[in-house]
Parts: structure tokens; C-alpha cells; sequence
């Protein structure tokens, strides 16, 4: 066959499989080439989840006539100088606009403050017309109208209206968080006005974005966190572990200001929540970091999304050491969306209609029980009964001895976060009080953290007991895999994994560690390999050991039945106070819940 040229048109078609892959792909190319504009208002209008419409509009710095028909050609930017690695601006590859003019009937408007009037150019499936003169403000509009229109076939590979239409707002919302600083307005046929509106520059400004973007309890349940390391630096803010989803839609990852959605970057994030939410649970956080240009590689794909580090061992390790230095440095934390949805509980379930109606249903479930309360206070009540016919209610007027001496000797509430105990319920649940909150605690949930944390912190503060192999394994691994181990086999030493170079591709194991017993020496060692090749880490060893430990604290730990004395409670409220990651278990579920006074008010009435 014939090699022969591929016209204008068809290369810019091919182009656009690349980069226009949804309307969401459009909104972002326009949205970011506006915010290069250095436009502080930025308004999105779209129409059939943006098949039909998608409108963009703002106030930056706008493009002369002369350069509209360079606008819509290939390889044409103001964002670029003569150094690739010296890359500023969010958009620089010249491809965007051309490749969504292949595809769609585009409409290109513009007007700089210098010039009397505007311009505008029209591109439908790659056929230029124009410019030609248009009545037009300082700034940009773009419109791009019936999507593939010129290659139907892509349609077919859309999703309905709503997906797309999502797909568009989670866009926007995810580059709104960058540039908070930008007043960026959302509407259409198929939504709701969305307007984030600006809020400033510098933390406060980017938490103030925060709450608008992904709600005020986002904000409450994140702490900030700010680390440096060899020119590389990370702040923005991490979730607290008792606040997760079950989904990664809140991981909001930035590099210089550039929404990533990077599997790395993901990867770390996983690990350093690791030991303190489940597995199938996701945390919650707004990462942005910053480096040299020349240190990161955005230039991986047209769509700009993924990104190569030169030291991603250093930015991996930068993620995991910052996320988990700022939530020790937090200390324990409840999440407020477990005293909203227990608030929702009590207000939604089947609660009786009036105080009588639960004093009765109170004795029911009493009767239920064989005759003996669900409650266990910390003293026992006195033993002379009440006559017959006498008010089920107790004397609170004078307390009985035995009561006040449960009460008094408790630390004042003030002094500690999870204030003094008050009475323990149905075997399990400590009822603690502060001075403005009710506090419940899960005594297994919590006393399993604290033993994990205990065996992990004597695992890794000293070498790990190994056990000798009567016959070393040798495992056959690539020469590059084999000196990788061979580089990091002082740390999986302390571990308890000896390794030894048996040849130039192949791996003895002497020693493998003891708390594992038996296992499978040659699959982990190619684990391992795999591991440093793609992370440069070993931390898959160190995770299994954790979960060795963390077996050890579930059947270690105070069960589930078991009636604590009113010491015992406090030496763990104590205990939980001293370990920032106490506030849930190994499992990831929480260990406490609080309970603001002035919501216990609203539940009856009082406010």
C-alpha cells in the first residue's frame, strides 16, 4: 500500500481521540486555557450533559484578531517558551481547540482591552471561517456545539446525560479547588446554578473552596498539613481517619496547581492510611504539590491528567510522611458526621411520642430482658426498693452516698478530651462526659488500637525475631530485580528477611521472619521485587508484619462482655488520648462517638 500524507483534518480528528474524550474533556482544555488567560471570572453553561452546548466565558486577558486562526491551528500556544521543561501554564501543547474544532461546530470569540471591538472565528469539522468582526466584552467565549457530530461513531461511546453532566461538575470542581481566587459559575438546561465564588489566595482561602466544593463538613473533618523535603513540598489537607468514603470522588491531588489523577500519587495516599481505615475505604484529602518544573513530567499524555516524577520514591515518600505526620500532630479526633448520623438515628427511628411513652417502652424492653436493665452504671443503685404503688422515678434531689462516690473521684471532664467515665452499657460501651459533649467508646474498637499500636512500635523499634530455613530458598529473579533487593537488604534484615546474591539472577533466602511461620519465601521475595521496581519501597513486608500485629491486638485486647471498673475505663479514655490514631480500630471503624451537649439539647427541644 501506498504511504501518503494524512490530511489537516483527519490529523486533527486523530488528535482528538486523544484529548476530547468526554464534554468533561472540553470543559477542562476550555476551563484551563481561561484560567492561562488569567481570568478571574469564569462562567460554564452546557446543554445535554455538553453533547448539545458547552459555553465558556471569561474575563481574561482575551486574543487579538490577527491570532484567532492561530488559536484553532495545531501546535499553536503563548504558553510555551523555547524550554519543554519549563512549563507554567496548564495548557501548552496547542492541541485543545483545534482537536475539539475536528469534532464539533466551535465558535471562537475574543476581544483584548486595547482593542475597540472584538472578533470571532467559526471551525465545523475542521472548515474554517473567519475571523470576522463581533460585538464581544474584554475576555473570551467559547462554543462548542453538537459534540462528534463529525464522527458519530464516538457517540456511541458516551454515557447518559447525567453521567456526562456529572462528569462536567466534578471537572470544574476539581480545578475550582486550585484557583480559589476565580469566581467560576456553572449552569444549564440539565442543572441547578453552581457558583463557587471567589474567596482569595493563601490556606484560609483554599479551605473557604473547600467547604464551598465539597461541603462544610469536609472542612471540619480535615486538618491541614504542610512538609518540605529536598526541594519538594506538600500542603493542603488530610481527613481525619474516622471521616472516609467509600469511594476516591474527594481525593483532590494537585502538582503546581494541575488536577492529577495520578495511580502513584493514589497508591501513596492508600498506604498512609493504611493501618487506620478499612481496606475498601478511601480518605478524604486535598493534596497540592509543588515542585521544579524541570522535576516533573506533565507532557505524558494530550490529556495532561497522569504525570512522571524524576524521584517519584521521593514524592511517594513525601505523601505517605506528611499525611501521617499531620494526623499524629492532630492528636485523636472524633468525626462529626458520626454525631450527625447518631443525631439522624434517634430522630428518624421509631422514638416514642412523649417522656411517658419512653419510660414505659423503657420498662418493656426491661421485661423483654428477663426482668434485669440493659444498663450498667458504675455503682449499684440502693438496694431498698420502692413500695408499691411508689413514683418509678428516683429521688435526684439527694443523691445516695454510693453515687456520689462513683462521680467524684473521676478527673475533672476539662482536663482531658474524652473526659471522665461515667457508666458502662451493655458490656461494651463506655459512657464518658466533658464538659460539653457526651462521649460513647467501643472498649474492644479501642483497646484493640492501643495493643496494635503497643506491637507495632516494639516490632519496628528493634530487629524483628527471624527463624533459619533448614534449605535456603533460591529464587530466579531478572539481574536488575536481584540488585534492587540486593540494595535494600540491610532494611528487610531488620525485618527478619536475610537475603543473600546466589549468582547474577538469583536471590538466597536464609532467613525469613519468625511471626510469620510458614510461608511462601519465593512469592514474597518476587513481591518484594516487584514492589521496589514500581516504588522503589519494601513496604509490602512491613504491611504483612503489621497484619500479623494487628491479628495479635483484635484477640489480645478487652472483649466485648467484659464489666470494667471505673479505673479501668479512665486508664483507657487516658490511653486512647495518648495515641493520635486511637480514634478508630485496626479495622478502620471508629472507637468513639461525641456528642455535643447543644445537640442532646436539640433533641429535646431545648434549642
Amino acid at each position: 500500500m501506498k504511504i501518503r500524507r494524512l490530511s489537516e483534518t483527519m490529523i486533527n480528528q486523530i488528535a482528538a481521540g486523544e484529548v476530547v474524550e468526554r464534554p468533561a474533556s472540553v470543559v477542562k482544555e476550555l476551563v484551563e486555557n481561561a484560567v492561562d488567560a488569567g481570568a478571574t471570572r469564569i462562567e460554564i453553561a452546557t446543554a445535554g450533559g455538553g453533547k448539545n452546548l458547552v459555553r465558556v466565558s471569561d474575563n481574561g486577558a482575551g486574543m487579538a484578531a490577527d491570532e484567532l486562526e492561530l488559536a484553532v491551528s495545531r501546535h499553536c500556544t503563548s504558553k510555551l517558551s523555547d524550554n519543554i521543561h519549563d512549563i507554567q501554564a496548564l495548557g501548552f501543547r496547542g492541541e485543545a481547540l483545534p482537536s475539539i474544532g475536528s469534532v464539533s461546530r466551535l465558535r471562537l470569540m475574543s476581544r483584548t482591552a486595547q482593542a475597540a471591538a472584538g472578533a470571532e472565528i467559526v471551525v465545523q469539522g475542521g472548515v474554517l471561517e473567519g475571523p470576522r468582526p463581533a460585538a464581544a466584552g474584554t475576555g473570551t467565549v467559547v462554543e462548542v456545539r453538537d459534540l462528534f457530530y463529525a464522527t458519530p461513531a464516538r457517540l456511541k461511546f458516551l454515557k447518559s446525560e447525567r453521567a456526562e453532566t456529572t462528569a462536567i461538575t466534578d471537572m470544574v470542581r476539581r480545578i475550582a479547588i486550585a484557583f480559589p481566587q476565580v469566581r467560576f459559575t456553572l449552569s444549564g438546561s440539565d442543572r441547578s446554578l453552581t457558583e463557587f465564588a471567589a474567596t482569595g489566595e493563601g490556606e484560609a482561602a483554599i479551605r473557604a473552596r473547600l467547604e464551598q466544593v465539597a461541603g462544610k463538613e469536609f472542612a471540619e473533618n480535615t486538618v491541614p498539613l504542610d512538609a518540605v523535603r529536598e526541594g519538594v513540598r506538600l500542603t493542603g489537607f488530610a481527613g481525619i481517619p474516622a471521616y472516609n468514603r467509600g469511594n476516591s470522588l474527594q481525593q483532590f491531588v494537585y502538582v503546581n496547581h494541575r488536577p492529577v489523577r495520578d495511580k502513584m500519587l493514589s497508591g501513596a495516599i492508600r498506604a498512609a492510611y493504611a493501618d487506620v481505615i478499612a481496606r475498601d475505604r478511601y480518605g478524604v484529602v486535598a493534596l497540592f504539590i509543588t515542585l521544579e518544573a524541570a522535576d516533573v513530567d506533565v507532557n505524558v499524555h494530550p490529556a495532561k491528567a497522569d504525570v512522571r516524577f524524576r524521584d517519584p520514591g521521593l514524592v511517594r515518600g513525601l505523601v505517605i510522611g506528611g499525611i501521617r505526620e499531620a494526623l499524629t500532630r492532630s492528636g485523636i479526633r472524633p468525626a462529626s458526621s458520626g454525631a450527625a448520623a447518631m443525631l439522624q438515628s434517634f430522630q428518624t427511628g421509631s422514638a416514642p411520642s412523649s417522656p411517658l411513652s419512653a419510660i414505659s417502652s423503657g420498662a418493656a424492653r426491661r421485661e423483654r430482658a428477663g426482668g434485669k436493665s440493659v444498663y450498667q452504671p458504675l455503682c449499684t443503685p440502693p438496694s431498698s426498693g420502692f413500695a408499691e404503688g411508689a413514683s418509678v422515678l428516683p429521688d435526684i434531689s439527694r443523691p445516695s452516698a454510693n453515687m456520689q462516690a462513683a462521680v467524684e473521684p473521676q478527673p475533672p471532664a476539662a482536663d482531658y478530651p474524652l473526659g471522665a467515665a461515667r457508666a458502662q452499657i451493655h458490656k461494651n460501651y463506655i459512657v464518658a462526659q466533658t464538659d460539653d459533649s457526651l462521649i460513647l467508646v467501643d472498649q474492644h474498637a479501642a483497646h484493640e488500637r492501643l495493643v496494635y499500636e503497643a506491637l507495632k512500635q516494639a516490632l519496628h523499634s528493634r530487629p524483628v525475631p527471624s527463624q533459619i530455613l533448614l534449605i535456603p530458598e533460591i529464587v530466579e529473579l531478572p539481574e536488575d530485580d536481584v540488585q534492587r533487593l540486593l540494595e535494600q537488604a540491610e532494611n528487610l534484615r531488620r525485618f527478619g528477611l536475610v537475603l543473600e546474591r546466589f549468582g547474577v539472577t538469583a536471590i538466597a533466602v536464609r532467613e525469613t521472619p519468625a511471626m510469620l511461620g510458614e510461608i511462601d519465601a519465593c512469592a514474597l521475595v518476587r513481591d518484594l521485587a516487584d514492589e521496589l521496581a514500581e516504588h522503589n519501597t519494601a513496604d509490602g513486608l512491613k504491611a504483612m508484619l503489621d497484619y500479623v500485629a494487628a491479628t495479635m491486638a483484635c484477640h489480645g485486647s478487652v472483649r466485648s462482655g467484659r464489666l470494667l471498673k471505673v479505673d479501668e475505663m479512665n486508664a483507657l479514655l487516658r490511653q486512647m488520648e495518648a495515641v493520635p490514631d486511637s480514634g478508630t480500630c485496626n479495622h478502620g471503624r471508629p472507637t468513639y462517638i461525641e456528642l455535643k451537649l447543644a445537640d442532646i439539647e436539640r433533641l429535646f427541644g431545648r434549642r
